[in-house]
């Protein structure tokens, strides 16, 4: 077993054109996340599955892998899941899905990631959970909200806060999704051969699609928070951060 790392990069984004290639602090957005993932110690590759030729050329430019796929993919992971299959990785491995708009992700992370496909077979997927200390977080919807079962498996996942607190008061928790994701090959095929559902077209959050046919997504929680760029204005709140 081997465990492989994919960045899906594609370049049309409705709220943010040729977002990978976007500069930040003088380095591609796409180069800060690859340069992250190289600093997992359990990774055995990592490659960015992109459907554009100038987000190959960046990504060869710093010395990256790339693999070139199809425009036409409703998700990340059926873009992911195209360049495994060229790849030729066995159905054992263990991929991982980073997303590209997360250049200051803590590498450790993909650890804690990894942790239950690694302990346990039964498991085919996980994710990653923070604990969100912003209430404008929670209204927000360009981050996802998860709730989960005492076992820590997904019950939902939503852009609208969840779950709903009746009653005001002290003792709400409210937890952010972080878009890592980790699969068996075995399991990836299978998923992106699902139809996509009615909750997944509804939110736009390709998860929902392994909830709605019945699979079970564990979800580990992280102490560390990851950053996304969802639109221009983040870029500068990213550069703040790494400027310190």
């Amino acid at each position: 077993m081997k465990i492989f790392a994919f960045i899906p990069a594609r370049y049309q984004s409705t709220r943010f054109p040729g977002k990978p290639l976007a500069l930040i602090a003088g380095k591609p957005m796409i180069q800060h996340v690859y340069e992250r993932a190289l600093l997992c110690p359990e990774l055995f590759e990592v490659y960015v599955a992109t459907d554009h030729e100038r987000i190959s050329d960046c990504v060869h430019g710093f010395g990256g892998k790339v693999m070139m796929t199809k425009k036409a993919h409703h998700s990340g992971t059926d873009r992911i899941s195209e360049a495994a299959i060229k790849i030729g990785l066995k159905k054992q491995d263990i991929i991982v899905n980073i997303q590209g708009d997360q250049p200051l992700f803590d590498p450790s992370v993909i650890t804690l990631l990894i942790k239950p496909l690694v302990e346990d077979e039964s498991i085919p997927m996980s994710t990653l959970s923070w604990k969100i200390t912003d209430d404008n977080q929670v209204r927000n919807p360009n981050h996802v909200k998860v709730v989960t079962d005492n076992q820590g498996f997904a019950l939902y996942f939503s852009r609208s806060p969840i779950p709903c607190f009746r009653d005001a008061g002290p003792g709400k928790k409210y937890y952010k999704h972080l878009g890592f994701y980790g699969y068996r090959m075995e399991f990836l095929t299978r998923f992106t051969s699902l139809s996509q559902g009615e909750l997944e077209s509804a939110e736009k959050l390709e998860q929902l699609r392994a909830l709605e046919h019945g699979f079970k997504i564990k979800v580990m929680e992280t102490p560390f928070n990851s950053v996304e760029v969802d639109v221009p204005e983040d870029i500068k709140t990213v550069e703040t951060i790494i400027q310190g």
